[in-house]
């Protein structure tokens, strides 16, 4: 191949990996621009999920894909050992403009053959008219006076609860998580006896722009900072952010005003969602939309392994060192198109970590200088496990000729419900958000 050819190739092949990188490209019927169905795991493997607890389907630690229809509840088979705390999340992601009912979603549940709960199970909801991503998780948690602590087989259950007669084979997503014990004798450490509710100043500077994921598996790291992206009427967007011990994480985003003569007014119309590193939900926040210019944000408890007895959502969730999920949410109500502005804040300087017993950062627990650094250059992860770079320019609504002429030199391609957990109350209480509505 001659020099110039391959020169071509290459630029398309950026632009290609570019393009699949802003997920929020595809056009509907009509040509205007149509809001990016959920993006399943590149690895994960299709099962069906049986009527039957004893046909299930074995799922061991990794990520698997099913669909759900009105009515149905799926069973899996779920192999357990006899010291990892185990993780199981369900991401429910109807096609976008679905109608859902705002109880309509998914309850999970984990027990043993025999009918024994391992932990509550979780009904997560929309709590709204929008259809969008919705994700939570059930445990198994080694420790004594609990269930389901033999090795063996378990069941998962994910079944349709809602009004009316429910989706017909709408995408679900579960993933396997498996964290290492702690090694014998270990004295966990102790949860943080107090911390500040007041967001850090942001680092000053202009906004960066990125193009947010359309879920947990292309969301683009995000580190301390601005990040300027934009949501369509209907549209969620994800992003992640790195969170170690000891660090609290706090999220402001900022729309813009609406460019309509009379734009109308959506209450609940701008959400606000954080997921733990396993997918679990941890709180949410909304605000009313009335065509002006609106901002929402929460802020967390700080990240301890000692959470996980917690009993209130918002600190219980805060149970790892790792990625924190992100998720804004625009109302299909609205009318425009809005720009946004979200501000990540990180309180806290990184403190040790329980000895576990394996390598958590290897099972999905934990945080590199890796992903310090993608965060603060804002990066997600290609098809192929690279990672492409996001600053400077967002290719949203940009056109491919746009792209080769003025987006090549800005980008850089680089190697690479019912659920209440058990815990002591919040030292500094936060805003409780809504039962399980994801």
């Amino acid at each position: 191949m001659t020099r110039g050819r391959a020169g071509a190739v290459s630029t398309l092949a950026l632009c290609a990996l570019m393009l699949a990188a802003n997920p929020a490209t595809a056009a509907s019927p009509d040509g205007s621009e149509a809001v990016t169905p959920y993006k399943m795991s590149s690895d994960a493997r299709p099962v069906h999920g049986s009527a039957a607890s004893t046909d299930g389907p074995r799922l061991r630690p990794g990520t698997y894909s099913d669909t759900i229809s009105g009515g149905e509840r799926k069973y899996y088979r779920v192999e357990l050992d006899a010291t990892s705390n185990a993780f199981i999340s369900t991401v429910l992601a109807p096609p976008p403009g679905s109608v859902i009912g705002p109880l309509d979603g998914v309850r999970i549940s984990l027990e043993s053959t025999d009918g024994v709960k391992c932990s509550n199970s979780a009904d997560v909801t929309f709590s709204g008219g929008t259809a969008r991503p919705i994700a939570d998780y059930v445990t198994r948690r080694i420790e004594a006076n609990r269930a389901c602590q033999s090795a063996g087989d378990y069941l998962l259950s994910v079944e349709w609860i809602g009004s009316g007669d429910g989706p017909d084979k709408w995408p679900i997503e579960l993933k396997f998580m498996a964290e290492p014990g702690l090694k014998e004798g270990t004295v966990p450490p102790a949860a943080p006896s107090a911390w500040s509710s007041q967001a850090p100043d942001t680092p000053a500077g202009s906004a960066r722009s990125v193009s947010g994921g359309t879920g947990f598996n292309d969301a683009p790291a995000v580190g301390e900072g601005a990040w300027k992206d934009e949501l369509r009427p209907g549209e969620s967007r994800f992003y992640k952010v790195p969170l170690d011990w000891g660090q609290q994480l706090f999220l402001d985003a900022e729309f813009a005003n609406s460019t309509t003569a009379q734009p109308p007014t959506v209450i609940g119309g701008l959400r606000l969602s954080l997921f733990n590193t396993a997918r679990g939900f941890v709180r949410s926040a909304d605000t009313n939309y009335l065509g002006k210019p609106a901002a929402v944000a929460l802020g967390t408890a700080p990240a301890s392994f000692a959470n996980r007895t917690a009993s209130q959502d918002t600190t219980g969730g805060m149970r790892f060192s790792g990625w924190y999920y992100v998720r804004v949410s625009l109302d299909q109500r609205i009318d425009s198109t809005l720009p946004m502005t979200l501000r990540v804040g990180v309180r806290g300087e990184p403190q040790p970590g329980p000895a576990y017993d394996g390598d958590a950062t290897a099972a999905g627990f934990g945080i590199t200088d890796a992903d310090r650094e993608a965060a603060q250059e804002g990066r997600v992860e290609d098809a192929r496990g690279g990672s492409v770079l996001l600053k400077v320019i967002g290719v949203t609504g940009i056109g491919l000729g746009t792209v080769l002429v003025a987006g090549l030199a800005a980008w850089t391609v680089a190697g690479r419900r019912s659920r209440r957990s058990e815990e002591p109350e919040e030292t500094v209480p936060l805003p409780r958000e809504p039962d399980r509505t994801g």
